[in-house]
């Protein structure tokens, strides 16, 4: 299993550095980790699973925004970059950006396929941290827009088609002491899904093409206020018998170096890809945020 490093090309640490700037007299108001980190389609949440947490150091007067970037290589040649941004309003509302460029290893030597993400959550309940001596989770509704750069793979396999949208609602709870007196962050998504490699291999196929309910779910525990150790599964649809899919799961490092900078780094298993069984890979990804 090749532990692959953060790749940042010159657009992506110009975001970073932008984002960094502010300082701490530019952070917003909310408690260190609060947001999450930056999910892989964009949102706030964990790296496999959008959270009902809104992106952002903003409180519910302030305007927040993040920027990642995370790469991945699995050790069957398969390769992930992908970039995002986020910005919350008012610690209520969400809009994120996420764009992905994924090699295609000998499956089709030489060939990439890209992705662009859309997305826009709104908290409508709740709030994870300060209602924690509560039994009522934060929740939010959310939309992922998807759109293939790349048919001509995903159409010879069988995909009925390169965009769509993907409606989400998420749960996210802290439990204060709850491990052994440390505290306990336990989320679940639910999410309506048709998507093939998460939108890689377009959406729909040959085995059905409507939305098909999804479970994602996060379980962290936080020793420190700035570090968190956590695992995550997301279910995933196979639609495409010339290309089956299985689950993905992570187990993952979080750590907040300070309240604009975050460090990542995690064990991924995303099943089969296409012809290759067993698509393992460690990766880092690093956000910036105010």
């Amino acid at each position: 299993m090749p532990a692959t490093l953060l790749h940042l090309n010159r657009p992506h640490l110009l975001w970073l550095l932008a984002a960094l700037w502010a300082g701490p007299a530019g952070a917003g108001e909310r408690l260190l980790a609060s947001s999450g980190v930056s999910q892989i389609e964009g949102a706030a949440g964990g790296g496999l699973t959008p959270w009902a947490l809104i992106a952002g150091g903003g409180s519910r007067d302030q305007i927040g925004a993040s920027a990642f970037a995370t790469r991945v290589r699995t050790r069957g040649g398969y390769d992930l970059a992908a970039a995002g941004a986020a910005v919350g309003w008012y610690d209520s509302v969400e809009l994120s950006l996420a764009r992905w460029r994924f090699g295609l290893s000998d499956t089709v030597p030489g060939q990439h396929i890209g992705l662009d993400i859309i997305g826009l959550k709104w908290r409508v309940l709740g709030d994870a941290v300060f209602d924690a001596d509560s039994w009522r989770p934060q929740v939010a509704i959310g939309l992922q827009h998807k759109r293939n750069r790349d048919m001509a793979v995903p159409t010879l396999l069988g995909a009925q088609r390169g965009s769509d949208t993907e409606p989400y609602v998420a749960a996210t709870k802290l439990w204060l002491g709850a491990a052994g007196g440390y505290n306990l962050l336990t989320h679940l998504t639910l999410r309506g899904s048709r998507a093939n490699q998460m939108g890689l291999l377009g959406f729909g196929g040959d085995r059905g093409d409507a939305l098909r309910p999804q479970a994602e779910l996060s379980l962290a525990v936080l020793p420190r206020d700035n570090l968190a150790l956590g695992f995550e599964w997301r279910a995933k649809p196979s639609l495409l018998s010339a290309a089956p899919e299985t689950s993905a799961m992570d187990f993952f490092v979080s750590w907040w170096l300070s309240p604009n900078l975050n460090l990542t780094a995690a064990y991924l298993d995303l099943g089969q890809i296409a012809n290759k069984t067993a698509q393992h890979s460690s990766y880092v990804s690093l956000q910036a945020q105010f």
